[in-house]
């Protein structure tokens, strides 16, 4: 696998949407992102950011990589469990673990299902999402591995599509 993070790997005008979504639906987000541009330097003002529309805030975010780990892991959470659940969901099916659109229950305790039940789920969602399907399975083995056994040599036995 790439050394780049999940989040890394998505293409910039997909970051930049899901930025986007995060700072219209989060003004906390917003904020934050607001305060760490002007740490940065380069002349950004507080109150000018404030007023930027989100687009262009995200935009200007993304292309200075103002993103932490953190924030990476929660716009990641964002966009599979809150945003675009769908392929979640499908994979959780597809895995036999209990889930309300896309949402586990916080008291599973991984190992979430076994090594074989996971190869066939990853399939499902690789079948149904195809790149974007493969991209959550990245996410969720390198974020949640320990609660899918296997996934890691599943990915790494799949071919790239393109």
């Amino acid at each position: 696998m790439s050394n780049h993070t999940p989040y890394r790997q998505l293409p910039a005008p997909r970051r930049v949407a899901l930025v986007t979504r995060a700072i219209k639906s989060n003004r906390d987000f917003r904020a934050m992102m607001v305060t760490r541009m002007v740490s940065r330097g380069g002349g950004f003002r507080p109150a000018t950011l404030l007023q930027w529309p989100p687009d262009k805030l995200a935009r200007e975010v993304v292309r200075l990589g103002a993103e932490t780990a953190e924030d990476e892991l929660n716009l990641l959470n964002l966009l599979y469990v809150e945003f675009e659940p769908e392929i979640q969901a499908a994979f959780l099916d597809a895995a036999g673990v209990a889930h309300t659109n896309g949402q586990m229950p916080e008291d599973l305790a991984p190992p979430f299902a076994t090594a074989e039940v996971v190869a066939r789920a990853a399939a499902v969602a690789v079948e149904k999402f195809g790149d974007d399907g493969r991209h959550y399975l990245v996410t969720i083995a390198k974020y949640n591995g320990d609660g899918w056994p296997g996934l890691e040599a599943v990915l790494a036995g799949m071919a790239p599509q393109g």
